[in-house]
């Protein structure tokens, strides 16, 4: 078999490296935060959480294995194109082979999908249905959403906005304001993960004809977007603080300003795509700590209480 040969010759490396890891926490801190403002509402089902966190990390490594897959197709990869991706161009992977692993992980979510529905209702399968279209057209398709200025704002809604509400509503059997209010940092947080990507192509991404935000702004103003980004999010923590909406414990968010910090800074001056890598890793931990120090937040000041 196939799949089998190319992990003989190659090794799990080269398929741990397709999921794109160090994307999978802008997955896993959505579902994990949806889950601990849910606490204040109702005891935790240890079933659908997991069953939740495995499905959004499995649709996105699919989505990430048609990145790979259609980024190749259209001759944007090639072999020394920066960053994790590259398995077909440097490893030999066939270029089918991601794409059809990427539809399997989507059917393996979609068994995970069936238990939430029958545990909740079956509503949320047209949700998935849609966020799995939303994954797959995201680089598929003859308009491909990343090829345009959406695809920060088609990210942060997904996998910030809607993950969040998914993950509080299969726990407590309803959505309410507050959560809607602590999934928009996230979002935010999420879609500057993929500005700090734009930022990084915009040279390549440019040439191949695409029309993301960081082409249509600049490189300068650019960065200047992706800073705003992180001063909105931290600010709207404090907001709901002010509002008493939130625990002050919700602050603690704040130790991963300087992640923030190192991120936009990291982008500055800069033209060489390898130049911002430190960057790019700076601005996804961002969101990585941002996300946990807030569940981290919320749950202590439920149990404390």
């Amino acid at each position: 078999m196939e799949l089998t040969n190319i992990q003989s010759e190659q090794g799990w490396r080269i398929w741990w490296k397709l999921t794109r890891p160090h994307t999978l926490t802008a997955a896993f801190v959505p579902v994990a935060l949806g889950t601990a403002l849910s606490l204040k509402y109702s005891s935790l089902h240890w079933g659908l959480f997991f069953s939740m966190l495995i499905a959004s990390l499995l649709i996105q490594a699919a989505t990430n294995m048609f990145n790979e897959y259609y980024d190749y197709k259209r001759g944007l990869d090639h072999e020394n194109s920066v960053g994790i991706g590259g398995a077909i161009v440097r490893n030999g992977v066939k270029p089918k082979t991601v794409k059809y692993l990427g539809f399997i992980l989507f059917g393996i979510a979609l068994l995970f999908g069936l238990y939430i529905c029958y545990q909740t209702t079956w509503w949320i399968a047209v949700v998935g249905l849609i966020c799995m279209a939303a994954g797959y057209f995201y680089t598929g398709g003859p308009i491909p959403i990343a090829y345009t200025p959406f695809g920060e704002i088609t990210a942060g809604f997904f996998m910030g906005v809607v993950i969040i509400l998914l993950s509080f509503y299969i726990q407590t059997g309803f959505i309410n304001a507050l959560s809607w209010a602590i999934s928009v940092p996230i979002a935010i947080l999420v879609g500057a993960i993929l500005l700090a990507n734009n930022i990084r192509d915009l040279d390549g991404d440019k040439e191949n004809g695409r029309k993301t935000i960081a082409i249509l702004l600049g490189r300068e103003r650019a960065i200047f977007l992706l800073a705003c980004m992180f001063i909105v999010s931290y600010g709207w923590v404090a907001l709901l603080v002010i509002f008493q909406l939130l625990s002050p414990w919700a602050l603690i968010v704040f130790f991963s300003a300087p992640k923030a910090i190192a991120a936009t800074k990291g982008f500055i001056g800069k033209t060489i795509p390898i130049q911002m890598m430190p960057a790019m890793k700076a601005t996804a931990q961002t969101n990585t700590i941002f996300g946990f120090l807030l569940s981290i937040g919320l749950f202590i000041s439920y149990m404390s209480q």
